[in-house]
C-alpha cells in the first residue's frame, strides 16, 4: 500500500521515540538549529523553518508556526506530550513548549536567555525526565532544570538519564567497530561500564544490542 501525506514539503519524517508511533519532521531552510544561530549571529537573514508530527495514520499535527527569526530544533516526547524546542533570536532566549494532541493546547515550560548557554550546537530536549542539554567539545551539559557539566570522551554520545545515572553510546575502532555503554555520576564519574548499542524502540523501550 502507497499512501500520500501531506507534509508541505517535509520530505523526511523520523519515528518520535516514546510516542508510540509518532513521527516529527522539519525543514532545514537554514541549516540545522546550530547553522540557524551561526547565521543569526553574522547578521545574515535566516528563514523560520517548520515542525511536524505525524501520527500512524498519517495525519500531521504543525503545533507552532515560527515566526521570523525563530528556528525549531529536534523534539522529544515525554508524559504525553510532544516536547517542542524552539530559539527565538530576536528576542535572544531559548523556549521549551508542550503539545497535548488530546486537547490540541500548546503550553510554556521554561523560557532561558541565549546568554544562559554558550550556543544551540547539540542543543536538545530529552525525555524521561525532562530536560535540556548540550553536547560539545568532549563534555557533556544539563541546561535545565538544574545545571549539571562533566566531561566526556570523544566518542562518546547521550543516550538517557535514569535518576542519578546518565547513560552513554561510546564507540570503538580497535580495529573492528563495536560499541560499550558508559554509565555516569552526576559528577562525571564512571560507575560501569558494559559492551552492546542502546537503541529506542518506538514504544519507549530501550533495546541494549549484544
Amino acid at each position: 500500500m502507497m499512501r500520500t501525506v501531506k507534509t508541505g514539503s517535509i520530505s523526511y519524517l523520523e519515528v518520535l521515540h516514546g510516542s508510540g508511533g509518532w513521527y516529527w519532521g522539519t525543514d532545514y531552510t537554514s541549516g540545522d538549529l546550530y547553522e540557524a544561530e551561526e547565521l543569526y549571529e553574522d547578521r545574515h537573514r535566516i528563514s523560520r523553518n517548520r515542525l511536524i508530527f505525524a501520527d500512524p495514520s498519517g495525519r500531521v499535527v504543525e503545533p507552532v508556526k515560527a515566526e521570523e527569526g525563530q528556528y525549531f530544533g529536534r523534539p522529544a516526547f515525554s508524559e504525553g506530550r510532544f516536547i517542542i524546542l524552539l530559539a527565538d533570536f530576536p528576542a535572544g532566549v531559548i523556549r521549551l513548549m508542550s503539545y497535548d494532541d488530546a486537547d490540541g493546547e500548546v503550553r510554556g515550560i521554561v523560557t532561558i536567555p541565549r546568554t544562559e548557554i554558550e550556543n544551540c550546537y547539540n542543543l536538545m530536549p530529552e525525555a524521561e525526565p525532562l530536560m535540556l542539554t548540550r553536547q560539545a567539545d568532549n563534555s557533556f551539559e544539563v541546561v535545565w532544570p538544574e545545571r549539571v557539566k562533566f566531561p566526556i570522551g570523544p566518542t562518546e554520545s547521550f543516550c538517557f538519564r535514569e535518576g542519578e545515572r546518565f547513560y552513554f553510546s561510546k564507540w570503538y575502532e580497535d580495529p573492528d567497530y563495536r560499541e560499550e555503554v558508559v554509565v555516569r555520576g552526576s559528577d562525571g564519574s564512571v560507575l560501569e561500564t558494559f559492551p552492546g548499542a542502546i537503541n529506542f524502540m518506538a514504544n519507549g523501550e530501550k533495546w541494549v544490542l549484544i
